[in-house]
């Protein structure tokens, strides 16, 4: 494999596996990644390289988490507790699969797109703003403290938030977070519920694009998809044990800034010409 390539699957890599489970968008990173990289021309197949390598990101979440999703599928037939929670998850996941089976290809037209990402950062970044103020200034408001308090009803309400991250730019872990904390969750247990349904969510969603893209896939892609997919795997594995520690103390607010200060630097860079965004 060229050099150059494999060095660009390692960023994209990389870019994937620390992205994807902060609240600052996964995809929006990778779209302006590819720019950068000079992936232009090649949409198609980097499409299902984004795919491979979120995989790869999930499959962290997957080993982070082997305990309790072992306790899920053992409990399946026995335990409430569990069947309750693998119900939650299954109608959390409902609202982002239907509208994604409706809207995708017309989202994909028209918002995978520098500027609409970086105008979805920068709204985003103000929505956690107020939600942390929210939460600051009502700090009673939590009602669910872990994943198990959760009734249907907060799971419907979770997987409508993450229905806004068919958006490029918004993030689904932000958005089911944030929105977790504005529906009475604590900041634990929206980061926990966030991340468990992200595995369902991520791996359908990766089987399902790639099997329409199956024509796409060539063996010779084979050594760029390993490295990418491999630094997804690895990033995403230290990324989501230090968020579990820092969302233990800490509030998203430098989440927030961090969004806004990208989309204008976006924004502005493309304006003065700085970069040239391609559309």
């Amino acid at each position: 494999m060229d050099i150059v390539l494999a060095l660009k699957a390692l960023i994209m890599g990389l870019v994937e596996g620390l992205t994807e489970f902060l609240p600052i968008s996964s995809t929006g990173h990778l779209i302006l990644t590819e720019h950068l990289l000079g992936f232009q021309g090649m949409e198609e197949k980097i499409n299902v390289f984004e795919i491979v390598i979120q995989a790869g990101a999930i499959f962290a979440v997957c080993w982070e988490y082997r305990a309790r999703i072992a306790k899920v599928t053992t409990g399946l037939t026995t335990d409430r507790k569990q069947q309750r929670f693998a119900l939650n998850i299954a109608i959390a996941f409902l609202p982002l699969a239907l509208l994604g089976l409706a809207l995708g290809n017309f989202l994909k037209e028209h918002l995978f797109k520098p500027v609409p990402v970086a105008l979805a950062l920068i709204v985003g970044g103000i929505v956690i703003l107020l939600v942390e103020r929210h939460v600051a200034a009502n700090p009673v408001s939590v009602r669910v403290h872990s994943v198990d308090d959760m009734t249907p009803l907060d799971a419907l309400k979770m997987g409508i938030a993450q229905a806004f991250a068919l958006i490029p730019g918004t993030s689904r872990s932000g958005s089911t977070i944030i929105g977790g904390m504005m529906f009475g969750f604590s900041r634990q247990a929206a980061t926990e519920f966030s991340f468990l349904l992200g595995i369902p969510t991520l791996l359908i969603a990766s089987a399902y694009s790639l099997f329409k893209a199956r024509d796409l896939l060539a063996v010779s892609d084979l050594p760029m998809f390993t490295v990418g997919t491999v630094s997804a795997f690895i990033s995403a594995f230290f990324c989501v044990r230090w968020l579990l520690r820092y969302v233990a103390s800490h509030t998203f607010t430098v989440f927030a800034w961090y969004r806004i200060a990208f989309g204008l630097l976006v924004l502005v860079t493309g304006y003065t010409g700085v970069i040239i965004w391609a559309d």
